[in-house]
């Protein structure tokens, strides 16, 4: 018998690259295999001025390339960012009835501004912000942080982290293999378990982000709310079959995407509707595609991620990946704190020298510890 811990409990913080201007805040207790209970919740909104700084310290990296000095706006952006970040946990902690002394470990993902997998001959680098001293300084307790660069050193994707976390939800609602978990963020990645040892996760394809992209190009708004541009859009069908050619989507798992790889320029030439559209039945049937790569394809997808708000994404799934889509809550689930939630989780995995990536889900050599500890 191995050792058995107590369950304690963790904060879990994201920020995602579709730069919503929300950080995610979560508390979950866990021994870091099974979720004892879900605690508060929060969107903590970042003031704009954090947005933009964002927006462009994005923008740089996208320049940078990870060729030569990293831009000084990273060290202002990680600073601001942490800082914030930092009050938000205290004030969800607080609001919860809880002190700082109450909490294990916090679970600090940082902005990603910059991710590019691993190719052949070459590791794949990442680069998160985001200060795991600084915020142990503010805070007074541990900070789990840097969770990927160990997995791509190793070799892996350094991506999706999210597969343990999502294993341990499918748990408790079905290990059959019939159920997979999608998470529908900037990125699409889905996660799939059939109760047996190995847990495969992978990023199908773009999400929200090529079409939060093209929306905003057009002067349209920061989305497509409800998805109610793509709903009186017609997708233009051919040009949909030549992008669903895209190597990407028929190679094997384990696989990774930038939120920069599929892009709005996909809609080039289209308007309005239709580019919003035909953006969409891409994510939808990428996702078909990425579930004829599983062992056994399931009938049902569990979404979670801002992308379960949108109709035409969630009608699309059914029609053009063949497949029952049901948003989070219908199991019970928090579908906007599952990310946040997630790296709590991940916390304490770090803290209790748990494997966080595996072969199946990173592609790592073998199940794999990561992450760093301020403390």
């Amino acid at each position: 018998m191995g050792q058995t811990f107590e369950p304690i409990w963790a904060v879990g913080l994201m920020t995602g690259t579709v730069l919503d201007g929300n950080i995610d805040v979560a508390l979950l207790k866990t021994d870091g295999e099974r979720i004892e209970s879900f605690g508060k919740y929060t969107l903590a909104p970042y003031p704009r001025s954090t947005r933009d700084l964002l927006e462009e310290t994005l923008q740089e990296a996208r320049e940078w390339n990870f060729e030569g000095d990293e831009p000084a706006i990273f060290r202002e952006a990680e600073e601001v960012l942490t800082r914030a970040q930092s009050q938000a946990v205290r004030d969800l902690v607080e609001s919860a009835g809880l002190n700082m002394q109450d909490i294990g470990i916090v679970g600090f993902h940082g902005q990603t501004v910059l991710h590019r997998a691993p190719q052949k001959g070459r590791i794949g680098e990442t680069r998160q912000l985001g200060d795991g001293a600084l915020m142990h300084a503010l805070l007074g307790c541990k900070i789990a942080y840097d969770f990927r660069s160990a997995d791509m050193r190793a070799g892996g994707q350094g991506a999706p982290l999210s597969a343990a976390y999502h294993a341990a939800l499918l748990r408790d609602v079905d290990r059959s293999g019939e159920t997979a978990v999608l998470n529908l963020g900037g990125v699409a990645n889905i996660t799939w378990w059939d109760g047996a040892d190995g847990v495969i996760a992978f990023d199908t394809g773009p999400a929200n982000a090529p079409i939060n992209d093209f929306v905003k190009s057009l002067g349209l708004g920061e989305m497509d709310r409800d998805g109610a541009m793509a709903l009186a859009g017609s997708v233009d069908e051919a040009r949909l079959v030549e992008l669903l050619k895209h190597p990407y989507l028929s190679a094997p798992y384990p696989k990774s995407l930038d939120r920069f790889d599929f892009g709005a320029s996909m809609a080039d030439g289209l308007d309005a509707l239709t580019g919003a559209a035909t953006l969409t039945a891409f994510t939808a049937s990428a996702v078909g595609k990425a579930l004829d790569l599983l062992p056994h394809r399931p009938r049902r997808l569990i979404v979670c991620g801002g992308g379960r708000h949108n109709p035409a994404i969630m009608k699309m799934l059914g029609k053009r990946a063949g497949v029952e889509a049901v948003p989070a809550e219908t199991v019970g689930w928090r579908g906007d704190a599952i990310e946040a939630e997630c790296f709590a989780f991940l916390a304490v995995r770090v803290l209790r020298g748990m494997p966080i990536s595996f072969p199946t889900t990173t592609g790592a050599p073998e199940a794999l510890r990561g992450g760093r500890v301020a403390d």
